[in-house]
């Protein structure tokens, strides 16, 4: 089997276990509600108990990385994580009083329907328990989470059956995307290019998270799996891919790299300390191996466990051997990218924030506008959006917000990574006309589905809140946080 639990992802199983709405249970704010308390017990549901050991099982299979588990005392990671856990159990709580159940062949279905786990069309065993054995799961295990999650698809289905969209909501959701509005604007990129780090704002920066600028050097090795070589024919045939089955399985089973290619007589091609860039410590590039190829070695998860790899057309054993860090220094050239972006960014987040809340008092008009610019040198421009996809200065998630700005309003609008932000004052709007029987009344419609449907979940989930008394033992989520 050829496929890792990454190629997982994309079947439907996994949507299903990654694309199930949790409903985190909000219970941040309450105070220390729980007092006193047991040590074994870290929280309660009305009278359920959960214990310590239960939610430090369930931490551990989340597999933090190391700086997550170092930073766990200094942050609010563990009471996140708590805050979903405590969700998926009120929800499971909820399916129970509803009575939503899957059966054994319910969930044999999901299973063997499962494109994942076929062979020649058709759903095969040995795939499943080759699945198994490379995710370190058991079949009880597996098939048990499968089946509490199509509990939820379906208890989450049942909240949304049967909903009417009225007109008027189709309508509101078209006027979002379809209309005209004129508008005047300030870019303030010369605004914010003013406010410029200083050296010693970037060393203190610097100072402050040396651990995190460093190179990674991985030492590699990989060689082609040669057709030739394993099954005495230059031909990708039946032949070469039951060898190439039996090789798959012997890893699986703990094989070594070294064992691997002297039983199948390969010849490995090693690369010591070879940074992302595909340069080696001295900055030389790596010339004999092709980008996308090196990419799918370098990302390999695991030391020291090799892996076979689909790539082009033919097959690869690969293995990473040895991962070290190599501090980078203040005057690198990236090192310094890196801070002037962070604290520019951090400098465009004080500045906007400013502006908006000098907005939400009222103190920017019409008249505060024009003089906001005079008084930063920028330059006021009139504008006439006619559609999302009128680009040329505006972005599409930029002018989603500006169609929001009602006339007369004045708003601050940027896009995600802050690269772009503009002082917005919307002067006059024309909607366009939805006709009912047209294709984009449907797809409207579904849009306007879909925001109801979510406000029917946050509904839901407020009330949860209200349902469930949720008591947490404070005491032991600090001891919990300082025990790893």
């Amino acid at each position: 089997m050829l496929t890792s639990i990454g190629k997982f992802s994309k079947s439907f199983l996994i949507k299903l276990l990654v694309g199930i709405i949790i409903l985190p249970f909000v219970f941040w704010g309450m105070g220390d509600v729980f007092r006193g308390g047991n040590q074994n017990v870290i929280a309660s549901i009305d009278s359920e108990k959960i214990s310590t050991q239960e939610f430090v099982e369930y931490l551990r299979r989340l597999n933090l990385n190391e700086d997550q588990i170092k930073n766990l005392p200094k942050t609010d990671l563990i009471e996140k994580i708590l805050s979903e856990y405590i969700g998926k159990r009120v929800m499971a709580l909820e399916i129970d009083k509803i009575g939503i159940t899957v059966n054994d062949n319910s969930l044999r279905n999901i299973i063997k329907n499962d494109t994942l786990f076929f062979k020649d069309n058709k759903f095969s065993r040995t795939e499943y328990e080759k699945f198994l054995i490379k995710s370190g799961v058991t079949a009880p295990l597996f098939e048990n989470n499968i089946a509490e999650q199509e509990k939820k698809r379906q208890f989450l289905s049942s909240l949304s059956g049967g909903i009417v969209i009225p007109e008027l909501l189709v309508k509101k959701e078209y006027r979002k995307e379809n209309q005209t509005k004129k508008i005047k604007y300030i870019d303030l990129e010369k605004y914010h290019s003013k406010n410029k780090p200083t050296e010693e704002n970037k060393k203190e920066l610097y100072e402050r998270n040396k651990n995190v600028f460093f190179t990674e050097f991985k030492s590699i090795r990989y060689v082609e799996i040669d057709p030739l070589r394993i099954s005495g024919s230059k031909e990708y045939n039946e032949s070469f891919f039951k060898q190439l089955d039996l090789i798959e399985n012997n890893i699986l089973d703990g094989q070594s790299f070294d064992e691997t290619i002297k039983t199948n007589n390969l010849k490995a091609i090693s690369l010591k300390k070879v940074n992302a860039k595909k340069e080696n410590e001295n900055q030389k590039k790596i010339d004999n191996l092709s980008d996308d190829l090196f990419k799918k070695i370098y990302n390999l998860k695991s030391i020291q466990v090799p892996e076979i790899i689909s790539f082009d057309n033919k097959y690869y054993l690969a293995e990473i051997n040895k991962i070290e860090k190599k501090d980078r220094p203040f005057n690198d050239p990236e090192v310094q990218e890196a801070l002037n972006a962070q604290l520019s960014f951090k400098n465009k987040v004080e500045s906007n924030t400013s502006i908006i809340k000098d907005i939400s008092m009222g103190a920017i008009d019409n008249e505060k506008f024009k003089k906001f610019a005079s008084d930063n040198q920028l330059e006021i421009k009139e504008y006439k959006i006619n559609n999302l996809k009128q680009n040329d200065i505006f972005s599409e998630p930029i002018i989603k917000r500006i169609f929001l700005t009602e006339d007369g309003e004045i708003d601050l609008i940027t896009n995600n990574t802050l690269t772009k932000s503009f002082l917005v004052l919307a002067l006059n709007t024309e909607y366009k006309e939805l006709k009912k029987d047209s294709n984009e009344y449907e797809q409207f419609e579904a849009k306007a589905r879909l925001n109801l449907i979510n406000e029917i979940y946050k509904t839901h989930d407020n009330n949860l809140n209200e349902k469930y008394k949720v008591e947490l033992n404070q005491r032991t989520i600090d001891r919990v946080k300082n025990s790893f």
